[in-house]
Formats: structure tokens, sequence, C-alpha cells
């Protein structure tokens, strides 16, 4: 029996990270903002699964105005749609969030540029003191820090490589 190497090239030896023939490896850069937005996102969805223990003071806010002289189960009715709005949004929003996290890890600029115009709004709306708790400032605090580690030189230069390579 003669030993034939066969049509395939040999695996690698050294066992490093090995990528396979086109495919660029991820800088730690990138991995880092992938995971700052991927637990961005995780607390955006646990605190829309949060707000339905809001709707009694969701109620009370439309009690106090409530200049259309709505009944009591106008009030509960209009509070139950406030929340599972908001938790229908959050979870939208989330899984866009996560599709552009993943996107972003795949090395397109148009996911980098989208996440950070999102963190900007998001940012400019917590200025605003529009949603300002916690969970919200703990959220967009790993959302700056993964907009910061997209756009690190490393990571520049990994989106402008697999542009070249999709080219």
């Amino acid at each position: 029996m003669t030993e034939s190497p066969g049509p395939y090239e040999p695996y690698p030896a050294g066992g490093g990270d090995v990528s396979p023939p086109g495919k660029t490896a991820v800088p730690s850069t990138i991995t880092t903002a992938f995971y700052c937005y991927l637990a961005s996102t995780v607390i955006g969805i646990v605190s829309g699964l949060l707000v339905p223990g809001n709707q009694g003071e969701i109620a009370d806010a439309l009690r106090r105005a409530n200049t259309a002289h709505l009944t009591e189960s106008q009030i509960q009715d209009a509070a139950r749609i406030a929340v599972i709005s908001a938790v229908v949004i959050a979870l939208l929003i989330s899984l866009i969030y996560l599709w552009l996290a993943f996107k972003l890890r795949a090395g397109r600029n148009w996911a980098r540029i989208t996440l950070t115009v999102l963190t900007v709004l998001q940012v400019i709306l917590l200025a605003s003191g529009r949603g300002g708790s916690v969970v919200g400032y703990l959220a967009l605090l790993l959302a700056v820090a993964g907009l910061v580690f997209a756009w690190l030189g490393a990571s520049s230069q990994y989106i402008q490589t697999v542009k070249a390579s999709r080219s």
C-alpha cells in the first residue's frame, strides 16, 4: 500500500487558530463589541419583560391625566394595551439589535454604522431624561463600550478585509 496524500491538503500542524481558506479570523475587538451588544440586548429583553409589573403605575398615571373622562375599565384596558405594546416593541428592538450584532461579527460595515446610529439615539434619549433607569444606563454603557470596540483599528481592518474578500 502506498502512502498517497490524496486530493486534499494535509491538515496544518500546530493547533492554533486556523481559519478556513478565504475566511478572515474575527479580531478580539469585534468579538468584544459583539458580546457588549449581546449583553446590552439581554438587559433590554429582561427590562422589557419586567414592564408588565408596571401596569398599575401606568393605570395610575392614566387616572391622573384622565381628561377624556374614561371609565375604570377603559383605563385598565389602556394600561394593558400600553404594557403589551411596550413588551412587543422591546422584543422587536432586541431582535434587531441581535441581528445587527451578528452582522457586525460577520464584518458588515452597514451593521456597524446602524449600531452606531442606534447607540447615539439611545444616548440622546437618556440625556433628555427619557427612559433613565439603572437598567437603561447599564444597557447604554454596554452599547457604548461595544461601539468603541467596533470602531477600533483592528475592527476597521477586519471589516475592510471582509469587504475586499466579498468583492
